[in-house]
């Protein structure tokens, strides 16, 4: 009888020992988790910190109704480089002072209605197509003609780029 509660203790003190190793690894694990995504959060925030762009004055905002020509430049230490996730906002006032506001996806190449592409990079010495600090960037954006009647002169304009960093402009045309 002496030997069987041996037994059952040392079945009990391995069953916790067992549950006790189980409970440390799975919160080391997601304690290892956390870290790694408050890591990545910041390099993130670092990343936006360092992303500027300005758009370059008034006369570097010219329209002619429907295209309109922008000039940006990367004032901050971040290469811009895929296009794709860079959104633009157009708003126009009705003459009836409510507003209209479209979004203008990038488009490879084909310049199509509410689309816009890049036309060049100046000086694009280092890193072909990539918006590099120090570079500017002319873009064209096409709007549809046809939903343009009716609007005041008065627009408004919304570069962001990859990470959130945003320019804005008022023109007029």
């Amino acid at each position: 009888m002496g030997f069987g509660s041996i037994i059952a203790a040392m079945i009990s003190v391995a069953t916790i020992l067992l549950a006790s190793y189980v409970c440390s690894k799975g919160g080391f694990y997601m304690a290892n988790g956390l870290s790694n995504s408050v890591i990545e959060m910041q390099e993130n925030r670092n990343e936006i910190l360092k992303t500027e762009i300005e758009v370059k004055g008034a006369e570097n905002v010219s329209t002619d109704g429907v295209d309109i020509l922008v000039s940006l430049k990367n004032t901050g230490s971040t290469k811009i480089g895929d296009f794709t996730y860079m959104d633009i906002i157009v708003a126009y006032e009705k003459e009836s002072n409510s507003m209209e506001t479209v979004w203008i996806p990038y488009q490879e190449e084909v310049l199509c209605e509410n689309n816009w592409t890049k036309m060049g990079i100046i000086p694009d010495l280092i890193n072909p197509g990539v918006f590099d600090p120090g570079e500017e960037m002319e873009l064209i954006v096409r709007l549809n003609a046809s939903e343009l009647s009716g609007y005041s002169s008065i627009k408004w304009l919304l570069v962001t780029t990859p990470n959130g960093v945003k320019a804005s402009w008022y023109f007029k045309g």
